[in-house]
């Protein structure tokens, strides 16, 4: 599920990056090629309905967490962004066997969601807090996941900081993130310079990753992935990764 991005995107929320001039068009291109690539990987795209008064609308993937044919809807850490998920409860209702929503006070962020297997990391961010992942948990174990809270600083979500990459792997900027919940796992990091390079989008066997980070996909083919490359360079702009841009599952 991906929703087009708004005109009035230049207004998004931005918590860790300074506020910089957008190229529209160029965006509106870059999420066109994003949604492109998505297809030619396999996935079926749906949109969502345009909100063209929403500035984040676009950052589907916030508003809510798809495990295996139930759905959490989510209640976005930002107030402005909470009626966006008014029309995605519309359309996962239609998918999903069962949908429950999250309740005040509680607050999270599906980009502070990261699954592998039947487990779930989740990151206590500025987005996301104890009481969003005490929810969380309640509705993960019931449906036979696991959750482990994961601290992050210095950054929006937790999947700016880390992403799995499958094969008992994940790529990480260790700046930014508390690996020891990921005991275990085979950490590739982030190379020197690219901060925001640990964002990449596994679909099947596929790696969906940025166009602005070579450094970072050449370590990744050196470790044997083989990294799709699309531009996301305005997307970045609103804080965006490529994950955020998506709601991913299988329906």
């Amino acid at each position: 599920m991906v929703r087009r991005p708004s005109p009035a995107i230049a207004e998004c929320e931005l918590t860790f990056i300074g506020r910089r001039p957008i190229d529209f068009a160029l965006l509106r291109a870059q999420h066109k090629g994003y949604c492109d690539a998505l297809a030619r990987l396999g996935a079926e795209v749906r949109y969502l309905p345009d909100l063209p008064k929403h500035a984040d609308g676009a950052f589907v993937e916030d508003t809510a967490v798809v495990l295996d044919g139930v759905a959490l809807l989510t209640r976005p850490g930002a107030e402005s962004r909470r009626l966006e998920s008014a029309s995605v409860e519309a359309v996962l209702r239609g998918l999903v066997k069962s949908l429950v929503r999250m309740r005040a006070p509680g607050t999270l962020d599906g980009g502070d969601v990261l699954r592998d297997g039947k487990t779930l990391f989740v990151g206590l961010s500025t987005r996301t807090n104890a009481d969003g992942v005490r929810q969380l948990t309640g509705f993960a174990e019931e449906h036979g996941f696991a959750v482990r809270p994961v601290r992050i600083n210095d950054c929006l979500h937790l999947k700016t900081a880390v992403t799995a990459l499958g094969d008992g792997a994940v790529l990480a900027n260790p700046r930014w993130v508390d690996l020891g919940p990921f005991a275990g796992y085979r950490v590739i990091p982030v190379a020197e310079g690219e901060r925001f390079a640990a964002n990449s989008l596994r679909l099947g066997d596929s790696l969906l990753y940025p166009a602005e980070h070579p450094l970072t996909a050449d370590a990744l083919r050196a470790e044997g992935f083989a990294p799709v490359a699309t531009p996301i360079s305005e997307l970045a702009k609103a804080e965006a990764g490529l994950t955020c841009l998506s709601l991913l599952f299988s329906a």
